[in-house]
């Protein structure tokens, strides 16, 4: 009779345990069902969707402000009564015209001289008189040639241009058998020439000018003045204007600067750190002290 009772028992456990492999099964189930559901795809991130895999070389960015010029001219003094109003379209058409200034350059070119033919970049300045340009592309075309002359007691000062390019860009962008071709020979001249005698790695104007800023202000470092000059010096500058910056609107500034092993003098970026500095500290102190005075709960 115990024997039984063990065996009935033995039964009963053996259903149970097999009812809770079910009940976990669909448990298991339901959750695999909310794992597949909508919701928890888009919480999690795995929906279906486009993800390039941008890269510097082709990312170009195009900002169009288009809040005002898109709303009608009568209803500029009151924009929120115009977008309130769903009886007025709100249709608006935008122009957006691709910058190729930054892009008109062929770097394998400046490395592989005219063997190198695909310069498709350099476009509108690609070829003349049937011909391809070295180096070719609107930011070459566009080189500065202001000249300056510096006299201090009616004594000139020389000016050295070397060593004012970046060794990595003379080495490894510019290669050290490639000469200027073609360059400058259309109808249209749009800035400084080069000496075809000499490759682009020894002119160093050249190297200069095709680093691009990445804002519209900048600075290129035109040449030092290895000549030690003392407190209240004169020095008139004697300069040729070649440069057009009329078409758009630039300007043109000169800067005499001094520099030591650390660089030019620019007192921005020290005032910069200091505040910051000075700020941190003073957060850090406002929150040790509001740390430590108040009691705990």
């Amino acid at each position: 009779m115990r024997i039984a009772t063990l065996e009935v028992a033995g039964k009963i456990a053996v259903v149970e345990h097999h009812r809770g492999d079910l009940e976990m099964t669909d448990t298991h189930r339901a959750r695999s069902r909310d794992r597949e559901s909508a919701f928890y795809l888009f919480t999690q991130q795995r929906l279906p969707a486009c993800k390039p895999v941008l890269s510097p070389a082709w990312v170009v960015e195009i900002v169009e402000r288009y809040d005002i010029g898109c709303v009608p001219k009568p209803f500029r003094i009151n924009k929120v009564s115009y977008i309130q109003d769903d009886s007025i379209p709100k249709n608006c058409s935008l122009s957006l015209k691709v910058p190729k200034y930054i892009k008109s350059r062929s770097d394998q070119q400046l490395l592989r001289r005219r063997k190198y033919h695909d310069t498709i970049s350099c476009r509108p300045v690609e070829f003349s008189n049937d011909q391809h340009i070295l180096p070719c592309g609107l930011i070459a075309w566009s080189l500065f040639n202001d000249t300056f002359t510096f006299i201090r007691d009616r004594e000139e000062l020389k000016v050295n241009r070397k060593n004012i390019a970046w060794k990595s860009d003379q080495e490894h962008k510019f290669g050290k058998n490639v000469y200027p071709f073609n360059f400058q020979n259309g109808t249209v001249i749009g800035g400084g020439k080069l000496n075809p005698r000499f490759p682009l790695s020894y002119q160093e104007d050249l190297i200069v000018w095709m680093r691009t800023s990445a804002l519209p202000s900048f600075r290129k470092l035109y040449g030092r003045i290895e000549t030690d000059l003392d407190v209240d010096d004169v020095v008139v500058v004697h300069l040729m204007k070649n440069y057009s910056t009329y078409s758009f609107g630039g300007k043109k500034k000169i800067v005499l600067s001094t520099t030591s092993w650390l660089g030019g003098k620019n007192d921005f970026l020290g005032l910069a750190y200091v505040f910051i500095g000075s700020f941190s500290v003073t957060v850090a102190v406002v929150i040790t002290l509001l740390h430590l005075l108040p009691p705990r709960c």
